[in-house]
């Protein structure tokens, strides 16, 4: 399956999970920022993207998940050096370089974008074994 397969899978979910317009999404579309997704959004979103792609997106492979809550990781409302290793780890798709330059966590979901799904999926449908299960 091709990344424009893919995106349009991507845009049928996300129109439905968020109730965007399918043209809104685009490869740069931040989910939160331009789509308007909240985190709870986020658990429907998976859901629909395993059942569309008849995968198992492991708890933490797309998203931070709880990694975060570590002081070792968050202080003071900013991401630390730790912090961004271990996101560049646990999310290979994320955009981590960019979120760098302001690791306020306050705007770590505006670098959740639909390219980082396109990336995540193609990886995970191409080769199944790319789960960081």
């Amino acid at each position: 399956m091709d990344q424009n397969q893919i995106l349009e899978k991507v845009r049928e979910i996300l129109t439905g999970a968020l109730g965007v317009d399918a043209e809104d999404i685009t490869p740069k579309a931040s989910l939160t920022k331009d789509l308007g997704a909240e985190s709870i959004d986020f658990i429907d979103i998976v859901f629909r993207l395993e059942k569309a792609f008849d995968l198992k997106i492991p708890a933490g492979d797309l998203f931070p998940g709880n990694i975060l809550n570590n002081e070792l990781y968050v202080q003071n409302g900013a991401v630390t050096e730790a912090g961004l290793a271990e996101l560049k780890k646990k999310l290979p798709y994320l955009r981590v370089s960019d979120f760098a330059q302001n690791p306020k966590l306050t705007e770590l979901p505006q670098f959740f974008d639909v390219q980082m799904l396109l990336d995540y999926l193609h990886d995970r449908i191409n080769n199944p074994q790319a789960s960081a299960t």
